[in-house]
């Protein structure tokens, strides 16, 4: 079932979405050569807890940290370690989660670390403008899966593959809520888009096969060709007309 989110709901969830996007904006400044992804972790458990706020990640189904941390051919659910220093030419991707009273936020960025290479800086770019393809079809009265037709066509128009395996979520007071927003699909499929929606969209792209596998830690997911990865997500309000994204830094905008 889809829950639709009241007008104090959403406000909720837009206050926690500030934090949310803030931390992202701000790890362009921390994220070099250098730094490993337990500082990354550190520095983004640190900020959501100076504001008041729970790091929705931490403990969720037993994941260790606050932040997912992935590097390079790492897609989704890096987990982040003191021994895993960033080095010159890699991308990596950092997902967070905010709870704020009850009500949740959760967004994700890809970075560049140092300079990358054209295809690693081509995917950062895909993944996020695939995104905003896909926030064109929030309105209502679309269907759901004019969501993910549109990501799939601009990422494979760029000459990437989608994960099939790993989707997008409704959000609200659970982490995962219905539906799946898939990143893939044939348009006007699916329940009619209406407001107070929430969902978190997600592309999720590979440089080389969609194929991925997880690795022993039971979280870590990879590409199964050992080639990149990208990752961008922001959590979307379907309202009455524009859709509001609640997670993005107008810094960012």
């Amino acid at each position: 079932m889809i829950r639709i989110k009241t007008g104090e709901q959403i406000e909720l969830m837009r206050a926690s979405g500030v934090v949310t996007g803030r931390i992202l904006h701000e790890l362009y400044g921390l994220i070099k050569p250098g730094v490993s992804t337990k500082e990354i972790d550190s520095f983004v458990e640190e900020s959501i807890l100076a504001e008041g706020m729970a790091p929705t990640f931490k403990g969720y189904n037993g994941f260790p940290a606050s932040a997912c941390v992935s590097v390079n051919e790492e897609l989704v659910h890096g987990i982040p370690k003191e021994t895993r220093l960033l080095q010159e030419g890699d991308i990596v991707s950092v997902d967070i989660g905010v709870t704020y009273r009850g009500w949740i936020s959760d967004a994700a960025r890809t970075y560049a670390v140092g300079q990358v290479s054209g295809t690693a800086a081509r995917m950062i770019d895909t993944s996020k403008e695939s995104f905003f393809e896909g926030l064109k079809r929030c309105r209502p009265g679309s269907r759901l899966s004019d969501i993910g037709h549109a990501i799939q066509s601009r990422v494979e128009e760029d000459g990437f593959a989608v994960v099939v395996e790993y989707v997008g979520h409704g959000i609200g007071s659970k982490m995962h809520e219905d539906p799946q927003v898939k990143n893939y699909g044939e348009p006007g499929k699916g329940p009619r888009l209406v407001k107070g929606m929430a969902f978190a969209i997600e592309p999720m792209i590979n440089e080389g096969t969609a194929d991925v596998v997880k690795l022993d830690d039971d979280w870590t997911v990879v590409t199964k060709d050992g080639k990149l990865a990208a990752h961008y997500e922001n959590t979307v309000i379907i309202t009455e007309g524009e859709p509001m994204i609640i997670t993005l830094d107008e810094r960012d905008m």
